[in-house]
């Protein structure tokens, strides 16, 4: 609605804000740089917040959409304004300038919040918190950067050659590598397929994190786990690490909190295109935008990223041998189906609600991780151009969008701690759908 994007036009002050910042959010920013505590427009990060808002009336409703016109707000859940309603939970970060004037407007209005991240920036840093962390040497339990998990994919690939085989189906907007790794026992015949890719949004970074360690577990275990051998042997599974990876490598340099692409929009000082409201699947009719400095901006046209192009066109090259779509994202801990971009239900929608929830009973028996699922449009919230509806309607008909942890404690920023529980757990889910198609 063009309300919306009125509304939305105070982004670009996010950009403003942000850039004069030497390295906002960065893991590395408060270490590294010399004289930090000198630097005013450092310490302003510090203090950004995050908020978790619940309105539970209309005029509750009409004042959180309100916020973004007195405060540079980057919404974390829902994604984007014309998705606050009634009873939905809300996490906005606010910039440190605003975060005062922010709170005080909360306790006048009365509506029920609570500050989720006191400061932001000490968050970043307690992210990366493996204490035999290196950051030259790639580890499946902590954060790596493109650079690290580019080398990764290709040792490991040729480590593995026997299950393994590499393919570049294309370059990104900025010239990076986007990698499919096939994984699968080399048998000589056609087999069917399963896709899973990670790294949508940039700022997600336990979905990378999850492909990497998936990548390891087919490697430990493929022989001794029956299930996995018994999936490997008859089906191949195609994983593309990272996805959006101008996104991912920006969020290590610039801006830990990018969620986008990095193309430039005609005619808009703001960058970048949301990679998930981008394929063509009732491409920018509900809970997209079209302002490019949205962070929902659906492109200027359904696969107009190069990043979505290259993997539409792959999966579209074997979508005849491509019985499931497997998607993965943060942070909510849920697992979605189509559809997202209607209220219709899927064709299979029964045997896929079921399906969900024996996969999601699989991940909570491990750790007790609490997981809701079902289509995307009831269970969150309407979204269009989404991965998983495109691969449905191109008949996949297993399609499944998982939003790994947490439930907003530590948002995007879960901690390197996280990994290997969160990994262990999805691993059941993912390993049942995959036994199951």
């Amino acid at each position: 609605p063009p309300m919306v994007d009125a509304r939305l036009s105070i982004k670009p002050t996010i950009d403003r804000v942000i850039h004069p910042y030497k390295c906002p959010l960065l893991p590395q920013a408060i270490g590294s740089a010399p004289n930090q505590t000198e630097n005013p427009m450092h310490q302003a990060t510090n203090r950004e917040k995050v908020f978790r808002l619940k309105p539970n009336s209309e005029s509750g409703v009409g004042f959180v959409r309100s916020l973004a016109d007195y405060a540079t707000v980057d919404l974390w859940q829902p994604d984007s304004f014309d998705q606050v309603a009634a009873d939905v939970t809300v996490d906005i970060r606010v910039i440190a300038a605003d975060a005062t004037n922010v709170q005080e407007l909360l306790e006048e209005s009365g509506l029920e919040y609570e500050v989720l991240i006191e400061d932001l920036q000490a968050m970043v840093d307690q992210q990366l918190d493996n204490k035999e962390r290196s950051a030259s040497v790639h580890s499946y339990m902590k954060y790596n950067d493109m650079e690290m998990i580019n080398a990764w994919i290709t040792t490991t690939v040729a480590r593995n050659a026997n299950m393994m085989s590499l393919t570049e189906i294309g370059t990104s907007y900025e010239g990076r590598p986007i990698y499919v790794i096939k994984i699968g026992k080399k048998t000589g015949q056609a087999k069917p397929a399963i896709f899973m890719d990670c790294g949508i949004h940039a700022r997600e970074w336990i979905s990378p994190a999850f492909c990497q360690w998936f990548v390891k577990e087919t490697v430990d275990t493929y022989g001794s786990d029956p299930t996995l051998t018994h999936i490997l042997d008859s089906v191949d599974v195609f994983v593309v690490p990272v996805i959006n990876v101008d996104g991912y490598s920006y969020t290590w340099t610039n801006n830990r909190m990018w969620r986008k692409t990095r193309s430039k929009n005609a005619g808009s000082k703001c960058r970048g295109v949301d990679p998930n409201r981008n394929w063509d699947a009732g491409w920018c009719t509900v809970g997209a935008s079209s302002n490019p400095c949205a962070e929902t901006y659906c492109g200027p046209a359904p696969e107009s990223e190069k990043e979505v192009k290259v993997v539409a066109d792959f999966i579209r090259l074997h979508r005849k041998s491509i019985k499931a779509y497997l998607t993965v994202h943060s942070y909510s801990q849920m697992c979605l189906f189509p559809y997202s971009y209607t209220y219709d239900l899927a064709a299979n929608h029964n045997e896929l609600n079921q399906l969900a929830k024996e996969a999601t009973s699989r991940l909570e028996s491990l750790y007790g991780t609490r997981y809701t699922y079902g289509p995307g449009a009831t269970t969150i919230y309407l979204a269009a151009g989404g991965s998983d509806d495109w691969a449905y309607d191109m008949g996949i008909k297993y399609s499944f969008t998982f939003e790994l942890r947490d439930t907003g404690r530590h948002g995007f920023l879960l901690p390197e701690s996280q990994i290997k529980p969160t990994c262990e757990e999805t691993m059941l889910a993912i390993k049942y759908i995959a036994n199951y198609v």
